[in-house]
């Protein structure tokens, strides 16, 4: 389970990569080794969807 950190992030963060940052292992459990998480690519090459930022 995803420590508080992870599940509250502040204002004006993107609770995608707050989530992945905080809970990584969490998030990214079904990778293998050396493998890129989809979700962190999409943000890295699109940016963060405005539905995703906490107001």
């Amino acid at each position: 389970m995803a420590n508080t950190t992870a599940m509250n992030p502040p204002r004006g963060a993107c609770t995608q990569c707050w989530f992945h940052a905080y809970a990584s292992r969490e998030a990214h459990a079904r990778l293998g080794p050396r493998e890129d998480c989809p979700q962190c690519v999409d943000h890295m090459k699109h940016c963060h969807p405005e539905h995703l930022i906490v107001r």
